[in-house]
């Protein structure tokens, strides 16, 4: 079957692997989960598995030191680190 170019899906832009690999590790080290961090789906609410406010902070600093970026205050929100796909996505568009 041929497809209309014109009528095919955008691609959505998402985080480098390595990135996401990145939190993952800020997660296991930092996330205090009730989970295994390797085992979260990468839209998984974290706060539901245990996230909490301090534990955020200090897997923000894991993962900017990893990646050597900072995240821009205008990103320093909740939604930000609800989950894996939007922390990793917000580590790159700060680098």
């Amino acid at each position: 079957m041929h497809q209309d170019p014109t009528s095919a899906p955008a691609p959505v832009a998402l985080a480098a692997p390595g990135a996401e690999q990145a939190v993952r590790r800020a997660l296991a080290d930092h996330g205090h989960l009730t989970v295994d961090a390797s085992d979260i789906a990468s839209i998984a609410d974290l706060y539901a598995l245990g996230l909490t406010s301090h534990a955020t902070v200090n897997v923000m600093l894991a993962v900017e030191n990893e990646l050597d970026v900072e995240f821009p205050d205008a990103v320093l929100h909740r939604s930000t680190f609800a989950t894996i796909e939007s922390i990793a996505a917000a580590a790159e568009a700060a680098a």
